[in-house]
């Protein structure tokens, strides 16, 4: 596999996944009127959700083209999900309104983001008919 074409599988990847953010971070951003950040919050439940499932998939039953694999476990998920805007809501939510819903998001950002991302494991093994694997497993799932 040659270096562009990697670069161009995250590229594309990554385009597709910044325009899912953008789409599902303003519709639930003009649905749902609140100070704290739900569509970031939901954006990166749903990331470590689909990251962990599609590299349980990519790694243990479906053999995927080394390029499919970057262009959405790097490209779309690194674009679509966005801890650099977890980061600035959690410093503005404190600014604004107090550590405690800052902790607050942090604490329900990465508490459920590790359980989606063991809960997509645990559904890609089950999709194939294997008891869900312990948390252990998740070294073999290199990109």
């Amino acid at each position: 596999m040659d270096t562009f074409s990697r670069y161009m599988a995250v590229a594309v990847g990554g385009a597709l996944g910044a325009v899912a953010r953008y789409f599902l971070g303003g519709t639930i951003f003009s649905r749902v009127p609140t100070p704290f950040p739900i569509a970031t919050l939901v954006i990166n439940i749903t990331g470590s959700f689909i990251l962990g499932f599609f590299l349980t998939v990519a790694a243990e039953y479906i053999p995927l083209n080394p390029h499919f694999r970057l262009a959405v476990a790097v490209g779309f998920i690194g674009a679509y999900t966005t801890f650099s805007t977890f980061e600035y809501e959690t410093l503005r939510l404190a600014e604004e309104h107090g550590p405690s819903l800052a902790l607050l998001n942090i604490i329900v950002s990465v508490v459920i983001g590790f359980v989606a991302v063991w809960g997509g494991m645990a559904v890609a093994h089950l999709c194939k008919g294997v008891a869900p694997s312990s948390i252990v497993e998740y070294e073999r799932l290199k990109i």
